[in-house]
Formats: C-alpha cells, sequence, structure tokens
C-alpha cells in the first residue's frame, strides 16, 4: 500500500546533508551521512514517523473535512498533540517539552499535516514562532513563566511580527514600545495572526528606537488578558480554516519591563533567527500537504476506470504521479538537509529558504494535479482534494512569500561569491 510504501522510505533512507567547507565551495566528498552521525538514533525518527503517522491517519483525516467546513478550532486534536509531547517538541525536559531534535519536528510537521493542515499550522506557530525565541533568547525567569506551561500544550501562543501596512519589510514596524518606569507601553497593531483567538500569550515585536530603524525594534512577550488589548475579527480564509487568524490590536498595553526577550534592540536579528527554523516548519506542512494530494490522487487513479481499464494505466496520469512524487521528494531532502544543519549548529538561512521554497511550490503544484487527476470530483468537497489545493496556498506566502525566499537564496549566494573575489 501507499502507506507501507512511505513507512519503508523513511526507514530505510540515507539522508545526506550538504556541508559547507570552510571555503564556501560545494565539494561532494563533504556529504556526511547524518544518520550515522547525529547524536540521536534513526530509531527515534522512525518512532516519531511511526507515532503521527498513526495519529494523523486516526484522528486528523478523518476530521479535517468537517473541521475545514465549520471552520472549527480542533481543540481535542490540539489538546492530543500536546500529550504526544508534539506541542513543545524542540523545547528541553527542562521547560516541560520532549527535546526532540529539528529532524524530528520535520518529521512530525508533514505526517500531522499529511492529516489536517489546519492542525499542521496551529502547531507550527506554537512550536516555531511563539516557544523558539522564548527558548533561544528569553531569560530563565521568563522561560519559567511562558514556556514551562506551554510546551505541554496546556496553552498555546501567537507570534505577532507582520502589520496592516509592512507585510513583507519586517523591518518597518510601525507598532512601539516606550519605556515608563518599569513598564513597557506597547502601541500598535499586528495582522495575519495564526492562532489569535486560541493563544494566552503573543511573542510581539515592537520600535523601542525608531532612528535605528531595524536596529531599534525589541521583541516581547504579551500576556493576552493585558488591560488594553484586543482581537480582531476571524479572518474568513481561502485555506487552513480550522486555524484563527486575526489582528491583534494593542491599546497603551502596559507589561512588565522584563517581559523583554534578549536585548533592547535585538527584535529583528530574533525574528529573522526564528523565521528561519519556522520555514523548516512550513515546509514540513507543505510536504504534508503534497503527501496528502498524492494519496489521494493515486487511490483514485486505482479505482477510477476509463476506456475499460484503471485511469492508472494511462501515460498522461502516470506522468503526472511521477512529476508529483518528484517534487515532494526533493523538497523532503532539502527539508531534512536544512534541519540536519540546524542540528548541527551550521549555517542553514540558505537551506531553510530553499526548503520552503521547494516544499511551497510542490505542495501547490502537487495539490493541482490531484485534481486535474480527478477531474471533475476534485472540484467538489465530497473528496479532499479541493481543501489540499486551498490549503496549499497559504504556504508560498506566509513566513516569507516565494519571492522573499528566492531573495534570500540568492543574496546568500552572491554573498558567498563576493568572498572569492
Amino acid at each position: 500500500t501507499n502507506a507501507n510504501q512511505e513507512e519503508k522510505h523513511i526507514q530505510h533512507v540515507v539522508i545526506l546533508c550538504f556541508q559547507k567547507p570552510p571555503s564556501g565551495a560545494f565539494q561532494i566528498n563533504d556529504c556526511k551521512r547524518i544518520v550515522a552521525e547525529n547524536n540521536r538514533s534513526p530509531e527515534e525518527h522512525k518512532m516519531i514517523y511511526e507515532m503521527c503517522r498513526k495519529f494523523a491517519d486516526e484522528e486528523l483525516t478523518p476530521n479535517a473535512g468537517k473541521w475545514d467546513k465549520h471552520h472549527e478550532f480542533p481543540a481535542e486534536a490540539v489538546s492530543q498533540l500536546g500529550d504526544l509531547g508534539l506541542m513543545g517538541i524542540n523545547v528541553s525536559d527542562e521547560y516541560n517539552g520532549s527535546g526532540l531534535d529539528a529532524l524530528s519536528y520535520a518529521i512530525a510537521m508533514e505526517e500531522i499535516s499529511r492529516g489536517c493542515a489546519s492542525v499542521g499550522v496551529i502547531m507550527s506557530a506554537h512550536n516555531s514562532l511563539y516557544l523558539y525565541p522564548l527558548d533561544a533568547f528569553g531569560s530563565n525567569k521568563l522561560k519559567e513563566e511562558w514556556v514551562t506551561p506551554f510546551a505541554s500544550g496546556e496553552k498555546i501562543g501567537c507570534f505577532g511580527l507582520s502589520e496592516p501596512g509592512n507585510g513583507s519589510d519586517a523591518g518597518a514596524a510601525s507598532t512601539t514600545a516606550t519605556l515608563d518606569g518599569d513598564e513597557w507601553i506597547i502601541h500598535g497593531t499586528k495582522a495575519w495572526i495564526t492562532n489569535a483567538h486560541e493563544a494566552q500569550a503573543a511573542i510581539v515585536f515592537a520600535t523601542t528606537d525608531k532612528s535605528l530603524k531595524h536596529k531599534g525594534i525589541s521583541a516581547f512577550v504579551v500576556p493576552m488578558d493585558a488591560e488594553g488589548f484586543s482581537l480582531g475579527a476571524k479572518e474568513d480564509k481561502l485555506g487552513i480554516r480550522a486555524s484563527s487568524t486575526s489582528n491583534l490590536i494593542f491599546d497603551h498595553v502596559r507589561i512588565p519591563k522584563d517581559y523583554l526577550i534578549g536585548e533592547p534592540g535585538q527584535g529583528f536579528k530574533i525574528a529573522m533567527t526564528t523565521l528561519d527554523g519556522g520555514r523548516i516548519g512550513v515546509a514540513g506542512q507543505a510536504l504534508g500537504i503534497a503527501s496528502a494530494s498524492i494519496d489521494v490522487a493515486a487511490k483514485y487513479a486505482l479505482e477510477r476506470h476509463a476506456f475499460g481499464k484503471p485511469i492508472a494505466e494511462l501515460q498522461s496520469i502516470q506522468n503526472k504521479l511521477s512529476q508529483m512524487t518528484v517534487a515532494r521528494d526533493a523538497a523532503r531532502l532539502l527539508t531534512w538537509r536544512a534541519a540536519c544543519l540546524k542540528d548541527g549548529g551550521e549555517h542553514y538561512t540558505r537551506e531553510a529558504a530553499m526548503a520552503k521554497l521547494a516544499a511551497s511550490e510542490a505542495a501547490t503544484m502537487c495539490s493541482h494535479q490531484a485534481i486535474q487527476i480527478l477531474g471533475g470530483m476534485g472540484y467538489v468537497s465530497d473528496m479532499p482534494a479541493e481543501r489540499h489545493y486551498r490549503d496549499a496556498r497559504i504556504t508560498e506566502i506566509y513566513e516569507g512569500t516565494s519571492e522573499i525566499q528566492h531573495l534570500v537564496i540568492a543574496n546568500d549566494v552572491l554573498k558567498e561569491y563576493k568572498t572569492k573575489m
């Protein structure tokens, strides 16, 4: 079966991570067999895969259509993610997390998102965007208060970077934070915030010194029950409709001085570092959508008969399935390479951007072609193909559009070549 083939693929694949030598030039001899050298056993990754796949098949796939149709937050499923240790997957056990690596996260994100892309984005925004900056840059006091109860899944967090007027220009934050004695006063609006209506806290980026431009942005953790804070209306979205998205509105919200994450002016760096890791999560989500699209297309092609035989025997259908699988698998290897580099403490900005770009484009292509294979059945909600298509589109937009990923990749390539001239 397709499921058995996928399991066999995970169990036997050799993950190649292309490391850059000091000169910056790529050499095939510098490839490392990460499975052999990683400090984590391949068994652990197989266990994560099998656990997440079982959960997706039994709890997510059967309910994903209903959640999407009714714009229903999957509260019970998210609670179960916490029980499985997936809502603090990369956080150390000291702060109630699972302490697993980035590769485990990428594998988990694909399987959870294969079951339901909305659950995938809830998990991704919570882990990558809320927990990571606190875990990486926050004080021990902040971690105790704002990581520990969140890493267990007991509470959910969100991430406020985008604004109505800045979009991809993350350095143009109009939200401000002014120090007043022992408190910061935050004023402004954040837009397109995933998990907004279920979160108990938000990571918020605000300008603390306008004269320094992007170097004058700082990061804060803000309780959602703070006086002066309010939520905008839920957005009526094309896809990922079981997750909530809305504005965060700060009307002179006061928070304690020590709710600053890192140092004043470090916010832009924190945001960009967070997005590097977040792109691995979004790539995993996109891979899940691509895999779900391949699943529905291949199964339908084997069952649907035309011209006296299953349409799976038609060369045009086989070509589509081949193209879909190649795109998905290539993007998966790029995603795992980025995760392995992160786990090894290497620079992975370019690789994360490549993974997110390739995986999101694969998700869009695979979901598009799945509809083509299903024909009219792909256009109606009786089959999940149309939902996969709607869910896929956002993966090319949030946490950096495809256009931004091209800029990140090209700038890193040019920087590398400039050092050799």
